[in-house]
């Protein structure tokens, strides 16, 4: 007999990998009133497939060459099941799901790395900040080869995940690989308690704000609002621009992106949903109060930009309400639903796309900024092309002409630009769209 399940309408829009127990992360909307429960007369099950399962299963029990309980053997038939159907959908037993719970709070146990696997290799999205794996200098786009010596090399990234769980306190070796680099890096890092502060924020110059979002957990629409109205009483005087930084931001809950967009909008779609179930379909939309009061923002990404963060970003650009800075995000555009199972279980099942205002799918293509900018680090720029100046070529002309003023540009101006080309020059941007609107 076959118990049909209720579906939370729980939407998850990430496929990342948190390192901390190697479990899921959940853009988890909102719950409402779950829909009636299919039944086995609504959908048969193809028995003779089922009876197929059943032999493999007791042909396993009676010849494996090491004894398999029952549960072990459903357990693994359920993974592998989903697994083969997309990267994102996923059997999630009791401890990752509770853990997937934990999470969505913002407070979790572990490296603070999210990673995805591509082409059977384990890549890194991005590092959470302030995470020991952010501190060590893991980067997005890093393949992650070896685990305490172990090869991941045809491991599935259940098992991968599984190598690199343990507790607060515990080390753990990563063998990594970096584009352009010709010799694999080794970082060392010690396990902890990732309490994750989802907003923070500066004044950047008199009149110029920044926020920055590592990911969308339960408070973080609060968080952005608290943020900026906490900016405008620093600057004593509303502010004339703003930077969202989105940049390495893995996603999480989608309701707390809808309400970091719709602080930042009057009206208009949000994001929507299509899927083949009614349940799996909705739109989400804007209600009047720009906090900003059409004030200019410009938002950074970069390819560790993904999920939540792309409905965030695609929200503000379709609806022009900012100018998209970076570079190309991840692309994560499918929805799964959270489906609680018997036991404390649940399964992640992908049921939809998901669809910025424009009516635009950004699966497997990401969010094209309006401005595209490399990520640069210009001290290093300039240190590699020091043997290209007219200044080091044997026998050059010597200049005797008296030396000129300092340039105008401030010192917190080069600084900036030092330490962070693309912010530098989204602060440009706001400056330039001050002076024409002025």
């Amino acid at each position: 007999m076959f118990t049909a399940y209720t579906k939370s309408s729980a939407f998850i829009f990430t496929s990342m990998l948190v390192m901390a127990f190697g479990i899921m992360t959940a853009a988890v909307a909102a719950p409402t009133t779950a829909p009636a429960a299919r039944t086995q007369a609504t959908i048969p099950l193809p028995w003779q497939q089922v009876r197929l399962l059943a032999d493999v299963m007791q042909l396993v029990k009676e010849d494996y060459v090491q004894p398999v309980d029952d549960t072990t053997l459903i357990n693994n038939a359920i993974s592998g099941m989903l697994a083969g159907l997309d990267p994102h959908s996923a059997y999630l037993d009791k401890s990752d799901y509770q853990q997937l719970q934990i999470i969505t709070t913002g407070e979790f146990g572990g490296l603070g790395l999210e990673v995805t696997q591509e082409d059977g290799a384990v890549v890194v999205i991005s590092p959470i900040d302030g995470t020991p794996a952010a501190q060590a200098g893991i980067q997005s786009g890093d393949v992650i080869l070896q685990v305490n010596g172990t090869s991941l090399d045809g491991m599935s990234l259940d098992s991968a995940v599984t190598l690199m769980r343990g507790s607060p306190g515990t080390t753990i070796t990563l063998t990594v690989l970096r584009h352009g680099l010709s010799k694999p890096l080794v970082f060392t890092l010690t396990r902890s308690e990732v309490h994750m502060a989802s907003v923070r924020s500066r004044l950047l110059q008199p009149g110029y704000g920044y926020v920055r979002i590592s990911q969308y957990s339960e408070d973080t629409g609060a968080g952005v609002i608290a943020a900026v109205k906490s900016l405008i009483k620093q600057n004593k005087a509303p502010l004339k621009g703003l930077i969202l930084d989105l940049r390495n931001n893995p996603g999480g809950l989608v309701d707390a992106a809808v309400d970091v967009s719709n602080a930042f909008l009057n009206s208009g779609i949000i994001v929507s949903a299509k899927g083949r179930a009614p349940e799996s379909n909705f739109v989400r939309r804007a209600t009047p109060g720009d906090i900003l009061a059409g004030v200019p923002l410009v938002v950074l990404v970069n390819g560790g930009t993904a999920s939540a963060a792309e409905i965030n970003a695609g929200a503000l650009q379709d609806n022009h309400r900012a100018l998209i800075l970076g570079t190309q995000t991840f692309g994560k555009g499918s929805v799964q639903t959270l489906i609680p199972l018997p036991e404390g279980a649940a399964i992640k099942l992908t049921t939809s796309l998901y669809y910025t205002p424009s009516g635009h799918s950004i699966q497997a293509e990401g969010i094209k900024p309006d401005i595209v900018v490399p990520e640069l680090n210009v001290a290093a720029a300039k240190a590699a092309n020091k043997n290209l100046t007219e200044a080091n070529l044997e026998g050059h002309l010597a200049n005797t002409a008296p030396t000129p003023a300092a340039a105008t540009g401030t010192q917190a101006d080069d600084q900036l630009a030092q330490q962070d080309f693309q912010l530098y020059q989204a602060l440009i941007i706001l400056k330039g769209l001050n002076f024409v609107a002025g």
